[in-house]
């Protein structure tokens, strides 16, 4: 028997779909995380936008021109937010949600919808192990943001966070190179007392080159690096997410810190690693989101100077507070996205040059033509030549620019 579990959405989808194809492997099933033949599909699903929702839906019929006699369960985000989108898509389904994804090899039989009630409790799932080169490793759920364009804290719950031990025993069982530390609002683990600085003196002594997920900037402190600086082997790269530049635009997206917070805690970040890569997050052309904010913006990305930035248009998401604002010009959205991507390119070319001739530490990851390619440490994409085997960490010296990172040699 044959599963396939395909995951649309973050990170942390990735690492619960890693759990279930543990798990199913565990009871005797071939697992796969592509679109191909097989006996059982579980649709991790994801909800942020109203455009993931659709993917998630139109997944359905991929799998049905592979094997229209398919069981196919769809689980997640999307299914949490409106599970009758996805009830009806074949008659041999289950829709489950965004709770008890650990139940879903005992579930396989089951048809219709099976929605669990939201828990305070952290869901201890199967060890997520990887078919690629790194793991990610889920620390925490939840959130309690409540960000005015966000639907996840409605659909995920409160934040909850997991024992430390836990993660320490995961990440050394599974022997990987690089464990990436992930959750739905990663800055706020705290589990008994123990938050994410106390979490990273706990992951001292583990061997994994360890690599964080995306933070906030209240995180950021002078104890926290320092816990980061004694870890065995951490990656230099900090995922700050900003949004907006604007104080304006940051209020009224209930974000709770000001742009010379940020700019204030990406310059301690390169007290304490200078190379470090700080990539981000921007929401351009949010509803209360005026020229002069967005220029604002401008000025804070020269300010910080990113390795690289996300930049995507405001999509209005029903359920939020955004949502009832009223939306800006699509071409004024499309204006600014364009000038952000090119300052994005700028400063991306800008952190690689600045990088040439330094030595740093790459895990190889997959063969694209005639080159081995993987990520620095400081999340550099990088090409290299060489008898080199996947997932072990090289020392290579980066050479010059290429396509969208660098060749560098080893060393």
């Amino acid at each position: 028997m044959k599963a396939v579990v395909f995951t649309l959405g973050c990170k942390v989808n990735e690492c619960e779909s890693n759990s279930i194809m543990n798990s199913l492997s565990s009871i005797g099933y071939e697992v796969s995380d592509k679109l191909e033949y097989a006996d059982l599909y579980v649709v991790n699903t994801c909800a942020v936008t109203q455009e993931a929702q659709k993917k998630s839906r139109q997944t359905a019929s991929r799998i049905l021109k592979l094997n229209p006699n398919a069981k196919i369960i769809f689980t997640g985000c999307a299914t949490q937010h409106a599970p009758q989108e996805f009830v009806n898509k074949t008659p041999n389904c289950l829709v489950t949600g965004t709770f008890n994804k650990g139940l879903i090899p005992q579930l396989i039989e089951k048809s219709g919808v099976i929605i669990a009630n939201q828990s305070d409790c952290y869901e201890n799932l199967e060890y997520a192990k990887s078919l690629g080169t790194r793991t990610f490793i889920k620390v925490q759920d939840g959130c309690n943001n409540f960000c005015s364009y966000c639907i996840i804290p409605y659909l995920r719950g409160r934040t909850r966070s997991r024992e430390p031990q836990s993660i320490v025993q995961e990440i050394n069982s599974l022997s990987v190179s690089e464990a990436v530390i992930t959750g739905i609002n990663l800055s706020s683990y705290n589990y008994q007392g123990c938050d994410l600085t106390g979490l990273m003196q706990a992951l001292k002594e583990v061997n994994a080159r360890i690599r964080l997920g995306s933070l906030e900037v209240r995180v950021i402190t002078d104890q926290f690096l320092q816990a980061l600086s004694n870890l065995k082997n951490f990656a230099r790269h900090f995922h700050l997410s900003l949004q907006s530049g604007s104080d304006n635009v940051l209020k009224s997206m209930n974000r709770k810190y000001s742009a010379s917070e940020f700019i204030e805690k990406s310059n301690l970040i390169r007290k304490y690693f200078p190379d470090a890569g700080i990539t981000t997050d921007i929401i351009v052309g949010f509803p209360t989101e005026s020229e002069k904010d967005f220029l604002d913006t401008i000025n804070l990305v020269k300010t910080v100077d990113f390795s690289d930035i996300h930049p995507f248009i405001f999509s209005p998401r029903e359920g939020t507070v955004a949502f009832k604002m009223k939306d800006l010009d699509y071409n004024v959205k499309k204006d600014r996205l364009d000038r952000l991507v090119k300052i994005k390119q700028e400063q991306k070319n800008a952190f690689t040059k600045k990088m040439i001739g330094k030595t740093l530490e790459i895990i190889a990851e997959e063969k694209v033509g005639e080159y081995v390619v993987g990520y620095t440490d400081n999340y550099l994409r990088t090409y290299i030549k060489g008898d080199i085997k996947y997932g072990e960490i090289y020392k290579v010296k980066i050479q010059k620019e290429y396509k969208d990172g660098a060749i560098a040699t080893l060393i």
